[in-house]
C-alpha cells in the first residue's frame, strides 16, 4: 500500500476501490496464483452447483407431475414416489456438498487474501509458497469465527420466527396495522441481516490480523465498522448486485438453454466464471482494505514492524498477532 495509515481514514467509496485495484495490479503474480489455487475452484463450485441443482430439481418437478397422473396407492404411484424420494435425497446431498466445499474454499481464500494484503501493507516480501504455508493455520481461526457467526445468525432467525408467531396470533387480522407490520418486520429483518453480515466479514479479517477470534472478533468488528457503515453497506450491495447479475446471466443462458448454441453457452459460461472469480478476489481485497480504513478512522495505529514479525512463518507455524503487539495508540490527524 502506498498510503500511510493516517491517510486511509479519508478514503471514500471510490478511494477504497482504487486502493484495492492498485494492490491487485501491483502484486498480480501472487494474486493470480492464489486465484488459480483457491478462488477459481470457489467460483467453479458456485456455478456448478447452480447447474446441477437446476438439473435435479427439474427432474423432481417432472416426476411429481407424472406421479399426480396416477391414483394414490397404485403400483405406479408408489414406484414414482420411491423415485421422487431418491431425487430429493440427491438434491439435498448436492446442497450439503456445495455448502461444505464452498465454505472450505471461502475460508481458505479469505485466509490467503487477508494475509497477503497485510504482508503488502507491512512492506514485506510475500510469496505464494509462504502464503499457502500459513493458510491452513489461519483457516482454523476463521472457522471459529464462522461458527460463532453461524450461531448468531441462527439465534437471529429463531427470534424472527418467534416474532412472526406472536404477530400471527395478535395483529394478523387488523385491517391496516397487519400489512404495515409485515413490511416493518421485513425491513427490520433485512437491516439486521445486512448489518450482521458486514460485522462477520470484518470479523474474519480481525481474526487473521489480531489475537482474537469468535465472538470477541465480532465485537471488535462491530466497534471498528462504526463511522464507516454507509460505505461498507454501499460496497456490500454493489458486490452482491454484481454477483446476482452474473448468476442471472448464467442461469438464463447456460442453465436454461437460451437461444444461444452450444458454443455460445460455453462462451457465456466461461465469461461468467471469469467475472465471478475476479469479483470474489476484488471483494476479499476490499474487505481487508476496509479493515485498515476503519482502524485509521478510529485512530488505532498498527505498528508495521510488529505486524510484520507476527506474520512471519517460524518453522512452518503461524504466529498470530498478539494484542500487545498492536499499538492502539492515538495518533494526531
Amino acid at each position: 500500500m502506498d498510503r500511510e495509515q493516517e491517510d486511509m481514514q479519508f478514503l471514500g467509496l471510490f478511494g477504497i476501490y482504487l486502493e484495492s485495484y492498485k494492490i491487485i495490479f501491483n502484486f498480480r503474480r501472487t494474486f493470480s496464483k492464489i486465484t488459480l489455487a483457491l478462488i477459481l475452484p470457489l467460483a467453479l463450485i458456485f456455478l456448478a452447483h447452480i447447474e446441477v441443482s437446476e438439473f435435479i430439481f427439474s427432474k423432481i418437478i417432472r416426476t411429481e407431475y407424472q406421479r399426480d397422473r396416477f391414483r394414490e396407492g397404485s403400483y405406479r404411484y408408489a414406484k414414482l414416489s420411491d423415485v421422487l424420494s431418491y431425487e430429493w435425497a440427491a438434491f439435498l446431498l448436492v446442497k450439503f456438498a456445495y455448502l461444505t466445499f464452498f465454505l472450505v474454499f471461502s475460508l481458505l481464500s479469505t485466509s490467503a487474501v487477508v494475509y497477503t494484503v497485510a504482508s503488502i501493507y507491512t512492506g514485506r516480501d510475500v510469496t505464494f509458497g509462504k502464503v499457502m504455508s500459513v493458510v491452513p493455520k489461519v483457516w482454523k481461526r476463521l472457522m471459529v469465527t464462522f461458527l460463532c457467526a453461524f450461531l448468531a445468525f441462527f439465534l437471529y432467525h429463531v427470534v424472527l420466527v418467534l416474532t412472526i408467531i406472536i404477530w400471527s396470533f395478535t395483529i394478523w387480522n387488523v385491517d391496516i396495522v397487519g400489512p404495515i407490520s409485515v413490511v416493518a418486520i421485513l425491513i427490520l429483518y433485512a437491516v439486521g441481516f445486512v448489518y450482521m453480515t458486514l460485522v462477520w466479514q470484518l470479523a474474519s479479517v480481525v481474526s487473521v490480523l489480531e489475537d482474537i477470534r469468535g465472538f470477541k472478533a465480532m465485537i471488535k468488528s462491530r466497534n471498528l465498522i462504526k463511522g464507516k457503515m454507509w460505505i461498507a453497506i454501499a460496497i456490500f450491495f454493489k458486490l452482491n448486485l454484481a454477483m446476482v447479475l452474473i448468476q442471472i446471466l448464467f442461469e438464463s443462458v447456460v442453465v436454461e438453454r437460451g437461444t444461444f448454441g452450444i458454443a455460445g453457452r460455453l462462451g457465456i459460461g466461461f465469461l461468467c466464471l471469469l467475472m465471478l472469480f475476479k469479483l470474489f478476489l476484488f471483494g476479499l481485497v476490499i474487505q481487508t482494505v476496509i479493515y485498515f480504513v476503519c482502524k485509521s478512522y478510529h485512530h488505532e495505529n498498527i505498528d508495521k514492524s510488529s505486524l510484520s514479525d507476527h506474520l512471519e512463518v517460524y518453522l512452518g507455524e503461524y504466529v498470530p498477532l498478539k494484542t500487545k503487539d498492536v499499538q492502539l495508540e492515538q495518533f494526531e490527524v
